[in-house]
């Protein structure tokens, strides 16, 4: 196994080979067989070690047996624990998912601190295959059925081309200890249900299974390869990124193609969505219809579906004083008395100061507003007066108005209040200047 492991470093991961790494090490056999075959192509390696606290003493076993490892192999070891019980009661996720989270997180913090450029993790071909299975029991898309990823960012898995057992071969070859969790062979665990009991049986049925599984994964892969062109060139006609960098598509465009839900979900699935049906019906729901993902936010606006982050621009106003010459949050602007003036525009705002009582307001727009639109007759609710320019959602929401108690003086970047205009009476002229955002 040492001899195929090196020559497929150096034909298909050479970047390792010369690379200061951390391995993840929990002192089982995958992991510790990972640390000898890189210490004997003497590599630069460190070994991270995570204490979940979840075995009581044989945690704290598996740790020392971690370091003495360190000591055989000659690399150094970062250790570290967590209450993981504690994270997964206050996140409201599984053991495991608290334990993968945890690590991940922990292995990315001490790659930058330390200028690690790889985490190896010891997955191998049985890991991918046990894998596949449960994202096809659960119901997944073609993803989830192409396998453990080999390269993931700064995570790289050297063991992907190797079966368990070859790892429980070279091991015993090589007189190699390692640590035995007896949870592993806990049926309770989803992962270990499909390990024990139901691989056996495919490989009962198909001795040559893991090689099946190589050749279904890779015709998945080069059909996700297609998929993904496809994508590509048909987001250059149904979607594009306005001059605020808002992520727009197409309904109408979208709703051409005989299949619009496997279309969205293809552009979309980057940005965390799952409610597929829902977003389907968004194609032809009323203006204003919202779906929210963790991170991101579709709205329905006319013949468009815009996509923005969730919770990106804070909706805090902030005070104007006497004094203030300019403002950087939430917007930018820049204030300052003036002698002489040109006519507002959409950017800059001449008011008549002595009408003002400070402090002034930015605040967003709020339902039953109104104002007095300058070169207009009367006032107008603000929600019309959006609706008469047309503006979308994402418009309005972006909205800030600068007030005076509870008078808006100017819907800010758009329209003067007729009320606070210059006249010839003027003696007091103050210059508001909007730098919107490129």
């Amino acid at each position: 196994m040492l001899k195929s492991f090196e020559k497929y470093l150096q034909k298909k991961l050479p970047f390792l080979i010369d690379s200061p790494i951390l391995i993840a090490v929990s002192g089982g056999i995958d992991s510790v067989v990972l640390t000898h075959l890189m210490q004997q192509i003497n590599t630069d390696c460190t070994i991270a070690h995570c204490n979940f606290k979840l075995r009581d003493e044989q945690s704290n076993l598996d740790e020392e047996f971690v370091k003495k490892l360190g000591t055989q192999v000659n690399f150094p070891v970062i250790t570290t624990s967590f209450d993981t019980q504690k994270y997964a009661e206050k996140n409201n996720v599984s053991i495991q998912m608290a334990a993968r989270e945890l690590r991940y997180d922990w292995f990315e913090k001490i790659r930058k601190e330390h200028n690690f450029n790889y985490v190896l993790t010891a997955h191998h071909k049985d890991d991918a295959l046990e894998t596949f299975l449960i994202n096809f029991t659960r119901g997944t898309g073609l993803d989830g059925l192409t396998g453990i990823p080999e390269i993931n960012g700064s995570i790289v898995r050297p063991l992907l081309s190797f079966s368990r057992e070859d790892v429980l071969q070279y091991a015993k070859l090589n007189t190699i200890e390692w640590r035995e969790d007896q949870s592993n062979s806990s049926t309770k665990y989803f992962r270990n249900k499909i390990r024990h009991e139901i691989v056996p049986i495919l490989k009962e049925l198909n001795p040559n299974l893991l090689k099946s599984f190589d050749k279904t994964t890779q015709n998945l892969s080069e059909s996700k390869l297609l998929i993904d062109d496809r994508i590509r060139s048909l987001k250059k006609h149904v979607s594009y990124l306005d001059e605020k960098g808002n992520y727009k598509i197409s309904t109408k465009k979208i709703l051409e193609l005989k299949n619009p839900k496997a279309h969205l979900y293809e552009l979309l699935k980057p940005y965390g969505f799952t409610a597929w049906k829902d977003i389907v019906d968004l194609l032809k729901a009323q203006a204003g219809k919202q779906l929210f993902s963790k991170t991101h936010r579709l709205i329905k606006d006319r013949d468009e579906l815009i996509l923005t982050h969730f919770g990106g621009e804070s909706e805090v106003g902030c005070l104007i004083y006497k004094n203030t010459s300019s403002i950087e949050k939430p917007i930018h602007l820049s204030i300052s008395e003036e002698v002489t003036f040109t006519n507002s525009t959409k950017e800059t705002a001449f008011i008549d100061k002595s009408l003002l009582k400070f402090p002034l307001t930015v605040r967003k727009w709020q339902k039953g507003d109104y104002f007095y639109p300058i070169g207009m007759q009367g006032k107008k609710k603000l929600s019309k007066y959006f609706k008469d320019e047309k503006l979308s959602i994402l418009d309005k929401e972006n909205t800030w108005l600068l007030c005076n108690a509870d008078e808006i003086v100017w819907v800010i970047g758009k329209r003067l209040d007729n009320r606070y205009k210059t006249t010839n009476k003027t003696k007091q002229l103050l210059k508001i200047v909007y730098k919107p955002l490129k």
